[in-house]
């Protein structure tokens, strides 16, 4: 998920677009460096447009295979962003046109679920469109600028190689060695010469002028299609500011069990210590015994709120967060009544840690799965298995008890179930909560999370 100020991929620093006047314009590296581009774009264009063909051909072919078809189409997809990359490195250095990446390519968890976050991938079918329509519109342009420069340069050295040309017999009846413009005019004395290097010198400026018109025709299609679409960019921006919104609160709630922990609990703890030394004094001194009970009766209160007060830092945000999930799951497993067995893969460095608040959602997510399984199932023991996979983190939470738990819609005053409750505060940051309870058991929660918000 994005992290960074930008929802799109940083583009390095290109030099600004040179403006070329017409007079300017054989002179102009600009010029010179869009043909180039021009040239590189006609054999580039070939294979693109051969990768288009060949895999819609292995596609058609293996449609009757329904995982072959579809995984060839997924494959093909996906692999056109790769190859449009190149694309969007020539328009940099060549064109100084500066593309952004499209937004990362997404996998869904499960094999189906991957092979369709491959076929629907929309920066996919824009870069496989880019690659059918660069084709002819580069085999086009390369014509028009060879034409239009070429012939200029041609015209312009004609002095040199006219004179190697066959000997040709005019309506004179003599032979000329140079080109023949039209009938009976043949370019083989000086004057005509100079003229004819003229006339390509005014070409020449024409030809430049139309070579940066055809190649800004490339850099308009590269626009439109290799970058990201405003509608992706406004997704990433809300995600951006979700993750952010996420993160915010859970750094709230760690401040406020900080100062429950810290300041009112420490408070409560001093007042429940001067109330039990009152209590004692009040019975060592022989006070009414109304005051004395009065005193006991504040002395309970207080510890009971005490109590309170703990539970509902913990329910805040649990201390053994502080070491990590995978501490806070073995101290959840080692206090609970039910026997519960957690398996932690999550190799790499701390740097591969998952963020806070995903861990918060994590956590809370097996309290509420042992607390209902406690409650209604009947089991005799619990497995959690947490995985970290790439940029995603699997929980996975099997019970043996009687099953049938299902995730009910919220009521009529918009009160959830726990399962709603948790499914929905797993949406919350695009993960995925998947449960499978038939009636009699078992009883497998499967939950995706990123790893980052």
């Amino acid at each position: 998920m994005l992290t960074s100020s930008e929802p799109s991929t940083a583009i390095a620093d290109v030099p600004p677009l040179e403006r070329v006047g017409f007079l300017r314009g054989p002179f102009a590296t600009r010029t010179w460096r869009e043909l180039g581009y021009l040239f590189l774009a006609m054999p580039w264009s070939i294979i693109g447009f051969v990768y288009v063909v060949v895999m819609i051909s292995l596609t058609a072919s293996l449609l009757i295979t329904v995982v072959g078809g579809t995984g060839i189409l997924g494959v093909m997809v996906v692999g056109a962003r790769g190859m449009t990359g190149i694309d969007r490195g020539l328009a940099r250095g060549l064109l100084r046109t500066p593309i952004a990446s499209p937004t990362p390519f997404r996998r869904r968890p499960g094999f189906w679920g991957s092979v369709w976050s491959m076929i629907s991938d929309g920066a996919g079918w824009r870069a496989i469109a880019y690659l059918v329509l660069q084709f002819p519109l580069a085999l086009m342009t390369f014509v028009v600028a060879v034409t239009f420069i070429v012939a200029p340069l041609g015209a312009m050295t004609h002095w040199i190689w006219g004179r190697y040309l066959p000997a040709q017999e005019g309506s004179d009846g003599l032979l000329h060695s140079g080109s023949q413009i039209i009938e009976g005019y043949f370019i083989d004395t000086p004057a005509r010469n100079l003229g004819f290097a003229v006339f390509g010198l005014f070409l020449l400026f024409i030809g430049t002028a139309v070579t940066r018109g055809v190649a800004h025709l490339h850099r308009m299609l590269a626009s439109s299609l290799l970058g990201p679409t405003a509608a992706s960019l406004r997704v990433a921006r809300l995600e951006q500011s979700r993750g952010r919104a996420v993160e915010d609160a859970d750094s709230t709630l760690r401040r406020i069990e900080r100062n429950l922990h810290d300041g009112t609990q420490a408070r409560l703890v001093a007042i429940a210590m001067q109330l039990g030394e009152a209590k004692e004094q009040a019975v060592a001194s022989g006070v009414a015994p109304e005051l004395t009970q009065l005193i006991s009766d504040a002395h309970t209160a207080t510890k009971e709120t005490l109590v309170e007060l703990r539970e509902l830092a913990r329910g805040i945000h649990p201390p053994a967060l502080d070491n990590g999930l995978a501490v806070a799951l073995e101290t959840l497993a080692a206090r609970s009544p039910l026997p519960v067995t957690v398996d932690i893969d999550m190799p790499g460095p701390p740097a591969r840690r998952p963020a806070e608040a995903i861990e918060t959602i994590a956590y809370f997510c097996v309290i509420e799965l042992l607390t209902n399984t406690i409650k209604h199932a009947n089991a005799t023991g619990m497995y959690v298995l947490v995985e970290a996979r790439g940029d995603t983190l699997h929980l996975r939470v099997r019970d043996d008890g009687t099953g049938g738990a299902v995730i009910l819609v919220p009521d009529a005053d918009g009160h959830h179930s726990g399962l709603a409750g948790l499914a929905e505060r797993v949406g919350s940051v695009d993960g995925d909560f998947v449960i499978s309870s038939p009636v009699g058991g078992p009883t497998l929660v499967t939950i995706t999370l990123p790893m980052q918000v």
